[in-house]
């Protein structure tokens, strides 16, 4: 059976590969379509083109870039906003168009902290696609962004504090605060060793991240049980989109 078809939407360029790396290779073998809609660095930039060969070895489409600038890297996209910055309304919207154009049957983002690093852009990104996937299927709302779309499943990219002990050496020398959830908010733990070695060529392709000393370069320096250690299980909260068809029942405390 066909994977269904799959739109990450994350931060920045390496977010889909340490995030969601191993869960797009996995859909893209079983001939789903999938997309990744990257919300910060401008088209023509170094990184921009690391992702383009990212996304490759993972099997998925081309890059989505809306352009924006990294809250902590003005030059990450000349002349423009910083993601941030941009009015909530015009980032839903814009998102809007990318599902509704995609169409996907799930989409994945980053959990409400932003992940282990609780980046500002990961959370903003959060609260823009929480939003959009629910905008997107209502069709008052954009509604010169494309025929409604309703997604069937949302799902945030996480780590659970059972995951901390595997993270907290890499991490916690370089004063990272880890963000991370209770077990038993987990609503889908994914084994993605089979493409294990897809996801981290798609994490070293980030080479400017390597080279700046960022978190791929950690993968870098681990040597292959480091790498299946930490990055062989991705963890996912279910956040369900209001259902159309939702019974009828009483609010209650």
């Amino acid at each position: 059976m066909t994977a269904p078809s799959l739109l990450a939407v994350l931060a920045h360029p390496d977010d889909e590969s340490l995030s969601t790396g191993g869960t797009l290779a996995r859909h893209a073998a079983a001939g789903a379509r999938v997309a990744v809609v990257t919300a910060t660095w401008a088209p023509g930039t170094a990184r921009a083109a690391e992702l383009a060969e990212a996304l490759r070895i993972l099997g998925a489409d081309a890059p989505r870039l809306l352009g924006y600038a990294d809250a902590r890297v003005p030059l990450s996209a000349p002349g423009r906003a910083r993601f941030c910055d941009v009015p909530l309304d015009r980032a839903v919207g814009e998102l809007v168009v990318q599902l509704r154009e995609f169409r996907p049957e799930v989409v994945v983002t980053h959990d409400a902290y932003g992940g282990l690093t609780g980046h500002p852009d990961h959370v903003h990104t959060h609260r823009v696609t929480t939003l959009a996937v629910h905008a997107s299927g209502l069709e008052r709302l954009y509604p010169e962004a494309g025929e409604p779309w309703r997604p069937g499943a949302l799902y945030l990219a996480t780590h659970p504090h059972s995951a901390l002990r595997a993270w907290a050496g890499h991490l916690a020398p370089r004063s990272k605060t880890m963000r991370t959830v209770p077990d038993e908010w987990i609503s889908a733990t994914v084994d993605v060793g089979p493409w294990l070695e897809q996801k981290v060529a798609a994490v070293l392709a980030h080479r400017t991240e390597v080279e700046r000393g960022a978190v791929p370069s950690l993968i870098a320096a681990l040597p292959a049980s480091g790498r299946a250690r930490l990055l062989s299980t991705e963890w996912y909260i279910r956040h369900d989109p209001c259902s159309v068809a939702a019974p009828r029942t009483e609010l209650t405390v």
